[in-house]
């Protein structure tokens, strides 16, 4: 009989692909191995084998596997299983999970990096020869220098010769490569490459584990009697509390039983800090992964992890679900409640924090969620007995939660009590904090110099030609950029309308607070994070290393200064523009602005003493607010959870997004009310839309959007299938193949 192979192709493509295994092949072919197939005309790419079988396909010929890439497995069986569970609740191509799961160097030839060493050539391993060697090179002082050297370091009548590479060698005996070469040429010495790793083998230091206070350690037992009778548990403890300790407990009683940790944190910003805590206790046993890492290092860790010696902890962002794992005893989404674990794009649109707990419950593992200010939907869980809940309620050391002042800038404006963004209450309490030689963060959630440029004199407003958005001003760049698509065209000299050379600038962004910082405080040693100032791999961890070794006195930053970053000397933590965040318009605004708000109002007084924070909005009596001055969470999510309950709102309802894109927005208008209809048939009064979404145009692509709500107790894979074959007869129709559709399962 024949062999054949279903694979997957890392293309946005739904299903599997079938292909005859040749027969030198078989018996070498494994689920899990990459392959090279021939897929349309002339083209080859790296496909993923996901099963072998027999039944050769009656309706089409089928074409060979053209090479077989792997001797084992670099997907193995628990991973293939939450790509399936992805697809599947996610609405998604098995392609586009592979695209996101596999580092680009496993997707095509990777290439191991390696090192040129020397060693002496045979004829030359006795003392006697090597003597002679020496002598005749009286006459060539910087060659023999260059032998010296090397018996020197390499010890090659040892015992235990060492290696030594080329670069070393010639560093050491302060020589030319062209030296290195005539020693060469006469066979004296050979080279030779050997294949190192990217990853860092120095054997770090460890300490003893920290010992926890009373409220961690009445949290730390709650936790383990709770993973008892329940697979996930949400810690909700408050800023400041310590619940890294915890985290670090747990992860040792875990290492100690011979598993492995998945540990989750929302965001590149937050790993320096917590990786430094964890390398302390746990030393070599711990791996980092996030997308600033080559991928010629992702590519070595997800070998590591397939290998005999994998790292036993896994410290990551979202992409790190995917990573190869064999003993998963423990998984920690620190700062559950982050939107940064939702993928928005490209696809696929899942939850990391969600797909955690699919992965934990594949290997009979423990879930830990934990925040200071849980989702509303993990809370809902948590109370109504399908997570298990522990609380944490003090601060570390008993330092109390900063004082919030609210500041109406709607009455400090009419009061000529400000000085640009900044209130009078704010500008002084950051001159004091600078006397006393405190830090200063200041949170502004646009990046950029302003929002929004105006021409004074005819009210033009330059907009991005491919979206349905103004451009943003990036002074320093001296651009305008659109943040959707990336188009940038040079900051107006004069207005193309009507050739005034005057502007007003709308609005601040990050970028203008610290220009306005700068002349308020001019001896003040001012830093900025945000997505400008963060690309390279190595500028948060300065940022960060600057502001926590007291080299920087005043950080600004948008959201990226909330998430669970640790600092002993913030006195005063200003938040600019609260009216962003509470004007959002979606179901989830009061939501989002009660964890940015109190997240960031925690990063103050953390050691030294109760911090200040002051909180500038022209929206003092939004309701939220009294929430956030009192830290009062079971009273917001009360709040939340009635609304919610009344408009028909997770946790009561699933939503499901769709999105329908077309160049023409006459046949994408056509297209959407066609589809509605037909949903609205279907689904009847759970539908909403189609709608213009808050942005209607991106990259050229008008946007239409249709809201489904559905009761939690209907099944979202019977619900995922109607849409699917809704789908494809319509689009399928001539005069709609140019539709694009795409669906956000459980958007945040």
């Amino acid at each position: 009989m024949s062999l054949f192979a279903e694979v997957i192709l890392p293309l946005p493509l739904p299903g599997t692909f079938t292909y005859s295994v040749p027969q030198e092949m078989e018996g070498s072919i494994l689920p899990g191995c990459r392959v090279t197939v021939p897929f349309g005309n002339k083209k080859n790419y790296t496909a993923l084998v996901m099963s072998l079988h027999e039944n050769e396909p009656e309706e089409y010929a089928v074409k060979p596997i053209a090479e077989l890439l792997d001797d084992t497995p670099v997907v193995i069986e628990s991973q293939t299983k939450l790509w399936e569970w992805i697809s599947k609740y996610y609405l998604c191509p098995m392609g586009d999970i592979y695209k996101a799961a596999i580092p680009q160097g496993l997707k095509g030839e990777f290439r191991p990096r390696t090192e040129q060493r020397v060693r002496i050539s045979p004829r030359y391993h006795d003392e006697k020869a090597i003597g002679l060697l020496l002598q005749s090179l009286s006459r060539a002082p910087r060659q023999r220098r260059l032998l010296d050297t090397y018996i020197k370091v390499a010890e090659p009548f040892s015992l235990n010769p060492k290696e030594i590479s080329k670069h070393k060698l010639l560093e050491a005996a302060q020589v030319t490569p062209a030296i290195y070469r005539q020693l060469q040429e006469r066979g004296i010495v050979e080279t030779y490459e050997v294949e190192i790793g990217r990853l860092s083998s120095v054997e770090k230091p460890v300490i003893p584990v920290n010992e926890l206070n009373k409220a961690q350690q009445r949290a730390f037992e709650e936790i383990k009697e709770c993973f008892g009778r329940k697979n996930v548990t949400l810690l909700h403890g408050v800023t400041s509390a310590g619940k890294t300790e915890i985290y670090i407990h747990l992860i040792t009683e875990a290492l100690s039983r011979g598993e492995q940790v998945l540990y989750m944190l929302p965001e590149i910003a937050l790993t320096k800090q917590i990786v430094e805590r964890l390398q302390r206790v746990f030393g070599n046993r711990i791996g980092l992964y996030h997308s600033k890492f080559s991928d010629a290092e992702r590519v070595e860790i997800w070998k590591k992890q397939l290998g005999d010696t994998p790292y036993d902890v896994i410290l990551g962002v979202r992409s790190s679900i995917f990573l190869p794992f064999r003993r998963l005893g423990l998984v920690i989404v620190d700062e559950e409640h982050e939107n940064s674990y939702k993928q928005q794009e490209p696809s696929p649109r899942y939850n990391a924090r969600n797909a955690a707990m699919v992965l934990s419950s594949l290997f009979g593992a423990k879930t830990l969620l934990g925040t200071a200010t849980p989702s509303i939907e993990s809370y809902y869980n948590a109370t109504t007995g399908k997570y298990a809940l522990v609380s944490l309620t003090t601060r570390h050391r008993e330092v109390k939660l900063p004082e919030i002042e609210v500041i109406d800038m709607l009455e400090y404006s009419r009061r000529k009590q400000t000085v640009g963004p900044f209130s009078d209450p704010l500008v002084e309490a950051m001159s004091n904090a600078l006397k006393e030689k405190k830090q200063i963060i200041i949170f502004q959630n646009r990046r950029g110099y302003s929002p929004l440029l105006e021409c004074r004199t005819c009210g033009w407003v330059p907009r991005c030609k491919h979206c349905d958005v103004s451009l943003t001003l990036h002074k320093a760049a001296g651009k305008l950029t659109c943040h959707y698509c990336g188009y940038t065209i040079p900051a107006p000299v004069h207005c193309p309308n009507c050739e005034s050379r005057s502007f007003m600038n709308m609005g601040y962004g990050t970028e203008k607070i610290e220009d306005d910082l700068q002349n308020l405080f001019p001896e003040a040693r001012i830093e900025r994070m945000d997505l400008d100032t963060t690309r390279t791999r190595t500028a948060y961890e300065n940022i960060i290393s600057d502001f926590q070794e007291g080299r920087t006195d005043i950080l600004i930053g948008t959201q990226m200064v909330s998430k669970g970053l640790d600092f002993d000397n913030v006195a005063v933590v200003g938040i600019i523009n609260a009216d962003t965040l509470l004007n959002y318009p979606d179901f989830r605004a009061m939501e989002r602005a009660f964890q940015l708000m109190s997240q960031v109002a925690g990063r103050a007084g953390r050691k030294n003493g109760q911090g200040k924070v002051f909180l500038q909005t022209r929206m003092s009596d939004a309701p939220v607010i009294p929430h956030i001055v009192s830290n009062d969470y079971a009273q917001f999510y009360d709040q939340q959870l009635a609304e919610r309950m009344l408009f028909h709102y997770p946790p009561f309802y699933r939503l499901v997004y769709i999105y329908i894109k077309h160049r023409d927005v006459h046949v994408l208008e056509e297209f959407s009310e066609i589809f509605g209809k037909r949903m609205r048939e279907i689904f009847d009064h759970r539908i909403l839309g189609p709608d213009l979404p808050p942005v209607a145009r991106v990259k050229q692509l008008y946007i239409r959007k249709i809201v489904l709500k559905v009761e939690t107790s209907l099944s979202q894979y019977r619900i995922n299938d109607v849409l699917q074959q809704m789908q494809q007869a319509y689009c399928d129709m001539p005069r709609y193949r140019g539709i694009v559709m795409y669906y956000d399962i459980d958007p945040l």
